[in-house]
């Protein structure tokens, strides 16, 4: 009887990512996990299901007025398509889109590895602790709290930019969107560059479109990419799978987020604690 030289195929469990929001911070997204993938051959990378459709309506617009078309349905719609391609858990290239993460959840049925979530302990692990950390997010996020809440419970002093320097980051986030990268690098490094001269630690990048302006620029060693930390978790909750002792652990729900119930606004030099 022949026995096969070949090395047997690892266990992965399968993601499903909900994207197109946009599609440039899909790529990067599925980039990073690529990266961040401890891989000699490609069986042993993470198996993604990627609903990359851009047509899923406008999220902040909808934050600041609920009459505008809700994501909501089309991004239940993609929930469920990957669930039913087998995906194990779900993640969301976009950070504004986690507002209506219950009912990703809901109709998957599956755990939502959350974005902020991995940012948040991506920032905790620094090696040296922030005192002072920027928020860079979408107006919609900002608002929905999808941040703030989170880290008041964590204890991480977050603070928020003034109307002025918002707006700012708002532009960069558009050109982004519409390709224009050397555009957004022009309208957002002196953004940084105050934020820095005004005693920020570090920069949080909680908007996928960011990490694309600012990745390999003289900002990136400041800066926590929440992009970057989704990729991580995902590859952990992925590779788990072949580790029997942590199989237990990683197939378990991850803890459910602080509900979304207030909208606060706060300026660069309050802390959100």
């Amino acid at each position: 009887m022949k026995t096969s030289n070949s090395p047997s195929l690892p266990t992965r469990r399968r993601i499903g990512i909900i994207g197109g929001m946009g599609p440039a911070a899909t790529v990067d997204l599925m980039q990073k996990i690529i990266a961040a993938t401890p891989a000699s051959r490609d069986q042993e990378h993470v198996p993604m299901v990627v609903w990359n459709v851009p047509q899923i309506p406008e999220r902040v617009g909808h934050i600041h007025d609920a009459t505008s078309p809700s994501p909501a349905p089309a991004m239940r719609t993609a929930a469920k398509a990957l669930a039913d391609a087998g995906a194990e858990a779900i993640a969301i290239a976009c950070n504004t889109a986690h507002f209506w993460a219950p009912d990703v959840e809901d109709a998957s049925g599956l755990p939502l590895l959350h974005i902020a979530d991995a940012a948040l302990a991506a920032l905790a692990h620094r090696p040296k602790q922030a005192r002072r950390i920027l928020l860079l997010a979408t107006t919609g996020t900002r608002e929905a709290g999808i941040y703030s809440q989170r880290a008041a419970v964590a204890g991480v002093p977050l603070e928020l930019p003034d109307d002025v320097m918002q707006a700012r980051i708002s532009r960069a986030i558009a050109a982004v969107k519409a390709g224009q990268i050397e555009a957004a690098k022009s309208i957002l490094f002196p953004v940084l560059d105050e934020a820095l001269a005004g005693g920020i630690d570090a920069l949080l990048l909680a908007c996928t479109e960011l990490p694309i302006v600012v990745g390999s620029s003289k900002f990136e060693a400041q800066s926590v990419d929440a992009t970057a930390a989704l990729a991580a978790a995902i590859v952990q909750f992925s590779l788990a799978a072949s580790i029997e002792a942590a199989t237990a652990q990683s197939s378990r729900k991850p803890a459910a987020a602080a509900p979304i119930t207030t909208k606060r606004n706060h300026h660069l030099g309050d802390q959100v604690a």
